[in-house]
């Protein structure tokens, strides 16, 4: 891997990073916000729900676009974007303006994080690949885990502080981004340098580029978004009120999936599919995520509820990688409209999984989680059919 590579792929991380944390930097404030504006929870979940639609639709276009446009005048829009959707949450108190800077949020998400995956596609070769989607991946998750601590941090001051800093930082990523990312007719030659030849693809609207393995795999995004989204969005109610988890109970639990998610997710997941193939790794984690959310429903205590969420959530962290790296191999060209989809998918996902979980939860509270559950099944039995994508060249056998 060239040095150019090399800090290119550290500029994708430390972007992608960011756009994670502006995520989940609202997270530790929606309650002062709902109590301070005097809002409904349908107000703040309508405005939580608008970021992901966001991202739903303007994925798949923003993937064509960077395909055609190139990388980096979409990555650094999309964290101009940024800026501008933190200044604005930071500048109102008016529910609309709310709103609307979450949309221009999910805008930004959507043209950073597939287009860094793609860009990251585009300069690695296959061995170099899950390596670097694993920490691409590990800053997405990062950011997620890392964002509620720091905008707790920073709404000691104002609750207003974390998007002002958010935004600064925001301005910093794209003036480094602009400046340092190199061109992508720069790119262009460091792929011709560094990557194997392939054979054409197919076009992406064609019945060749729709093959089963990629139905597949769009589906298992798809599951493992709203699984994900389905146990998490409810979990702090859910133990609060089955397990009587105290808030430092679940801080607790939480902070200490981080880490492990991150450790998974840098040091380990590449060597988990060099030694046994991204199929067997995505027939594993859906298997431990199912039993372990099943377990919770079924467990006597705190320490039983806490290995198993631990279990479920380091099955997450590990899957969608995973499922994304396989992706990746499959079209060598297109590669924006690939993750373009990603996030798409991974989008219903995070729209969906809270809405329908919130319903369940007030029926029965374990409702939830044995729907889950169950989805995740299907998705294990679903794994079996999975055939490597790139049949030309073949990685390992199986």
């Amino acid at each position: 891997m060239t040095k150019k590579t090399k800090r290119a792929i550290f500029i994708l991380i430390f972007s992608e990073f960011l756009v994670c944390l502006g995520i989940s930097l609202v997270i530790p404030v929606m309650p002062f916000i709902k109590n301070q504006l005097h809002l409904t929870a349908t107000d703040m979940g309508i405005m939580n729900s608008l970021f992901a639609f966001a991202q739903f639709v303007a994925s798949p276009l923003v993937g064509r676009l960077s395909d055609k446009i190139g990388r980096k005048p979409v990555l650094t829009t999309g964290l101009v974007l940024y800026m501008v959707s933190e200044v604005l949450f930071a500048l109102t108190n008016q529910l609309w303006v709310f709103n609307i800077s979450r949309l221009i949020g999910g805008l930004s998400a959507a043209m950073v994080v597939p287009t860094a995956m793609a860009l990251a596609s585009d300069i690695t070769t296959k061995h170099q690949r899950a390596r670097v989607i694993g920490w691409l991946s590990a800053a997405f998750s990062g950011g997620l885990i890392l964002g509620p601590g720091i905008g707790g941090i920073l709404a000691g001051i104002s609750y207003k502080t974390p998007f002002w800093v958010a935004g600064a930082l925001g301005l910093l990523s794209a003036i480094v981004l602009a400046s340092l990312l190199p061109s992508d007719a720069e790119t262009r030659d460091t792929v011709t340098e560094t990557t194997e030849s392939t054979t054409p693809t197919a076009h992406p609207m064609s019945r060749a580029f729709w093959t089963v393995p990629i139905i597949i795999l769009f589906t298992m995004i798809l599951v493992s978004s709203f699984g994900l989204q389905g146990f998490e969005s409810i979990y702090s109610i859910y133990v609060n009120e089955v397990f009587h988890f105290s808030l430092s109970n679940i801080a607790m639990v939480l902070t200490l999936n981080g880490l492990i998610s991150l450790f998974l997710q840098v040091a380990l997941f590449d060597t988990f599919v060099n030694r046994f193939g991204e199929r067997r790794v995505i027939r594993a984690c859906f298997f431990l995520g199912a039993v372990a959310v099943i377990w919770i429903t079924q467990a006597h205590s705190k320490l039983e509820v806490m290995i198993a969420t631990l279990i479920i959530f380091s099955a997450f962290d590990l899957l969608q990688p995973a499922i994304t790296t396989l992706l990746t191999k499959a079209s060598e060209s297109n590669q924006g409209l690939i993750n373009g989809l990603n996030m798409s998918l991974t989008s219903v996902g995070n729209i969906v999984g809270p809405i329908m979980s919130g319903m369940l939860l007030d029926m029965n509270t374990h409702y939830p989680y044995l729907v889950v559950a169950v989805f995740l099944v299907i998705s294990y039995l679903m794994a079996f059919m999975l055939k490597q994508p790139d049949q030309a060249k073949p990685q390992r056998v199986e």
